[in-house]
């Protein structure tokens, strides 16, 4: 698990700051303020996620269990969730689909506390 997490976890980051650049230097003058906001937002959040699919295979590592394991496929939903709506708003999908970030969010939240309880539960 930790080597897929950890080379799923770089491919993300790479893409993050492929896709942060698109938006700085491709969209810039194509997208207003606000979906360049929202491009922007959704890079980084994938890298900061990027960053915790790499930290979630360390501790599936040190701290076996289930924990890492729910870590891992909430930060991936979240990924896809909150990013991928976050880049289709900026692109001007429908404000409605903008309902799906929150469900991303959430995703987020739960990889952050499952790895709480990783830790907890192994101290």
């Amino acid at each position: 698990m930790s080597r897929r997490l950890v080379t799923l976890g770089a491919i993300v980051a790479l893409l993050s700051v492929a896709l942060g650049a698109f938006g700085a230097h491709a969209l810039a003058q194509r997208l207003d303020a606000r979906a360049l906001h929202s491009w922007d937002t959704a890079a980084r959040y994938q890298m900061f996620h990027a960053v915790a699919l790499i930290v979630t295979a360390w501790v599936s590592e040190r701290w076996p269990g289930r924990a890492p394991k729910v870590a891992a496929w909430a930060f991936s939903i979240g990924l896809v969730l909150f990013c991928g709506s976050r880049y289709a708003l900026a692109l001007g999908s429908p404000r409605a689909f903008g309902a799906v970030a929150p469900i991303g969010g959430l995703a987020f939240m739960t990889g952050w506390g499952a790895l709480a309880l990783a830790a907890r539960d192994n101290v």
